[in-house]
């Protein structure tokens, strides 16, 4: 897929400054406020696990005071999104106006948190002026900018992303100003021209679809190996992860984030956001949360990955909806500032609590696809399947599942049927619950346990075909029923439970 960005980079290289004593507000998913005393903030919690935790921005974001509070409280590293680009920074050749990267670094300052630099050298957003100046020009006047640009942010700024986006999708080098005149080499001397002007600073070349194994992750490891025999300063790898719920997980993405950390690299998520076509439903959420999930895990299983960045925390200012049209809904809070199930994805992957709406994700995983063409007739007929991603057996005797849906109006009381299993419907059961605390979409569940058996490690139990109703066979309105979905293929379903001996090891409960 194509990436043509507006909005984009930055972010550091060491662990951003844990912040101590900050109240400011933060919400949970359920709506109700919260104080930064009540549970620890991601950044804290990546912190515990050697790590930051971070989230770009940009200047027009920052004089909303609801936005600007979580982003001063729950993040420990920032990155400018647009304000320290060549076009902002250096509009004129000789003439640099760094007042917009200022401001910041001075919130950042003013909050505790580090600073990822983006960019000095990139071939979009350039000035018009790059572009016309005569080849042989173009070396001095590129050293020239990097040597001005990291001098004036030395100390403010602990991590550079230096070099941005060299490469095509099939790994060839990308035609910009820079290679025209100096061929691959521009990137090593853009490398010393940044390490000459701040020696302190953290420096990485950073790309987009570099995330797991293909040809132009290798192509990036090509170039950094070459770059590390040569001796050029490099300290890292930036992988964007502008990721997509239509397009898959990167392949293999730990294996490759593993690959450069072996070569004595730092290793960086430094854009993360997760899009899907609009309307978001249930199944896309569940999909986007799980892949939140799995990049965290990525990084924490990493040791020299050092941080995660989001690509801003809200979808109130995503850059995705204007450079995708009918693409959004990527970030962990949505567009009123509430946290999403991603954010408890994220949370609960760090090893926190999920901010109150799950725990632990274990080695077992709820799948689920919708069996019902209608979400108003007289039943619910929701496909559930388990997963086993671990690497031994599960006592299938210990797990329940529960799916949560709204009774409407009619009978209280259900029947409740499996149609068919490749497990065998006699050993599943199933029973309908009034939830102890309802809530919005939720105020019963279904319940799904097992008689007995196993399941072994990378297996699944399959399709269990099951089916509710009311009594007196009233109508449901199934459209904002908390687990419903109208996915017709199974895919990852964070908002059906799975416990194993009665905690909580799958899922976002409501």
């Amino acid at each position: 897929m194509s990436l043509v960005k507006r909005c984009r980079h930055s972010r550091t290289g060491g662990l951003p400054t844990l912040l101590v004593g900050a109240l400011a507000l933060v919400t949970t998913l359920t709506g109700g406020p919260a104080t930064a005393a009540e549970q620890a903030t991601l950044h804290e919690l990546a912190t515990a696990q050697g790590k930051y935790f971070g989230s770009a921005t940009d200047n027009p974001e920052l004089p909303d005071a609801a936005y600007a509070a979580v982003l001063g409280s729950e993040f420990g590293q920032i990155t400018p999104g647009n304000s320290m680009k060549w076009d902002t920074t250096e509009p004129a050749q000789g003439q640099f106006n760094f007042a917009k990267g200022d401001a910041i670094t001075d919130f950042a300052q003013q909050h505790g948190q580090t600073v990822r630099g983006h960019t000095l050298v990139w071939h979009s957003q350039l000035p018009g002026w790059v572009g016309a100046l005569p080849p042989a020009q173009v070396e001095a006047a590129m050293t020239n900018h990097v040597t001005e640009e990291a001098t004036h942010y030395r100390g403010a700024v602990s991590a550079w992303d230096v070099v941005n986006e060299p490469f095509n999708e099939d790994g060839t080098f990308r035609t910009s100003p820079f290679y025209t005149a100096m061929g691959s080499d521009y990137i090593a001397k853009a490398l010393r021209a940044a390490h000459a002007a701040d020696p302190e600073a953290k420096l990485y070349v950073n790309d987009y679809n570099i995330e797991g194994l293909g040809a132009k992750s290798d192509a990036m490891y090509a170039l950094v190996s070459e770059l590390l025999a040569e001796g050029v300063p490099l300290d890292g790898v930036g992988m964007q992860a502008h990721l997509a719920v239509q397009y898959g997980f990167p392949y293999q993405m730990q294996a490759n984030m593993q690959r450069f950390a072996d070569l004595g690299l730092d290793v960086a998520v430094t854009e993360l956001d997760v899009r899907m076509q609009l309307p978001a439903d249930s199944a896309k959420t569940a999909t986007q949360s799980s892949y939140y999930r799995q990049v965290t895990e990525a990084c924490l299983a990493v040791e020299r990955c050092v941080g995660i960045t989001v690509w801003d925390y809200t979808d109130k200012y995503s850059w995705v909806p204007s450079t995708f049209p009918g693409q959004g809904a990527a970030n962990l809070y949505d567009e009123n500032l509430l946290p999403k199930p991603a954010y408890s994805a994220v949370r609960t992957a760090l090893g926190g609590d999920d901010g109150g709406e799950g725990g632990e994700p274990g080695a077992l995983k709820a799948q689920y696809r919708s069996s019902d063409s209608s979400s108003g007739d007289n039943q619910i007929k929701p496909g559930l399947q388990l997963v086993n991603t671990g690497d031994t057996a599960a006592d299938l005797s210990d797990v329940t599942v529960r799916y949560w849906f709204t009774s409407d109006n009619g009978a209280s009381t259900y029947g409740t049927w499996c149609d068919w299993s490749p497990i065998g419907c006699s050993t599943v059961t199933h029973r309908v619950a009034a939830a102890s605390t309802p809530k919005a979409g939720a105020d019963h569940y279904l319940e799904v346990g097992f008689t007995g058996g196993s399941l072994a490690p990378g297996a699944t139990t399959g399709e269990i075909q099951l089916r509710l109703s009311k009594t007196d066979w009233s109508n449901f309105d199934e459209s904002d029923d908390y687990s419903h979905g109208s996915g017709t293929s199974y895919a990852d379903a964070d908002r059906i439970a799975v416990y194993v001996g009665g905690e909580l090891v799958w899922g976002i409960e409501p």
